[in-house]
């Protein structure tokens, strides 16, 4: 579903089905984005499937078409770390499910929701959250989240009620209960889910990791 963002014109993109019902995207950060596919296959054997791509891989533009094959529609596959309109172009011509930026820029999220795709804009002040959500932002990412605590959603929301969040940088496993029940629309996680996956770890206990994110996700949402 497609809504009319706060300057009217141009739709604001919907989160995913898959996303709004998972409510947890994986970060992914390596030496190459060689190194993605069996880390995405154990995650999506432990219910997260929303994958985010950084561009502080490299080859990530090279690797998304073949990542995007051989997992089809089991997972949906987004770019991270995006900060200019050439990268979300670029991203977006090859396949992105969605467009994550680390700032705020009216002209990336512009460039996303002319092509009808999600995009999630970072942001940590007051201003820099409502100027991403008024440019058509599907959610805003609260980056980094750590720095405020899920009490930091009812605050926004007293002056913005209507603003869509995505909390995201030091969100830790046992944390997203806290972040779900204060309204997020879904975490971002990192480090606490991966560990030590892109150095040799065991994917395993990565997928042992994503079953309990989901979990928890699972349950907050049926509380809700």
């Amino acid at each position: 579903m497609l809504a009319l963002h706060d300057d009217g014109g141009t739709p604001r993109p919907a989160p995913s089905d898959l996303l709004a019902t998972t409510r947890v995207v994986a970060v992914l950060r390596a030496a190459h984005a060689r190194e993605y596919a069996p880390v995405i296959e154990a995650l999506a054997r432990g219910g997260v499937c929303s994958i985010e791509l950084t561009l502080s891989t490299a080859g990530v533009f090279e690797e998304l078409p073949v990542l995007l094959e051989r997992f089809g529609a089991a997972v949906e596959i987004g770019v991270g770390t995006v900060t200019s309109v050439p990268e979300a172009e670029e991203a977006l011509d090859r396949g992105a499910a969605f467009v994550v930026t680390p700032t705020t820029d009216p002209a990336v999220v512009t460039a996303c929701t002319r092509r009808a795709v999600p995009v999630y804009p970072g942001g940590l002040t007051p201003t820099e959250l409502h100027t991403g959500w008024r440019a058509g932002a599907t959610a805003v990412k609260v980056f980094p989240a750590s720095l405020v605590g899920p009490g930091y959603v009812a605050q926004l929301r007293g002056p913005f009620p209507d603003l869509q969040i995505v909390p995201s940088g030091g969100v830790g496993i046992e944390d997203v209960p806290a972040w779900l029940e204060a309204g997020a629309l879904a975490v971002s996680l990192g480090g606490p889910l991966l560990g030590d996956a892109f150095a040799g770890g065991d994917l395993e206990a990565l997928t042992a990791r994503a079953r309990r994110v989901r979990a928890l996700a699972d349950r907050t949402g049926a509380r809700r």
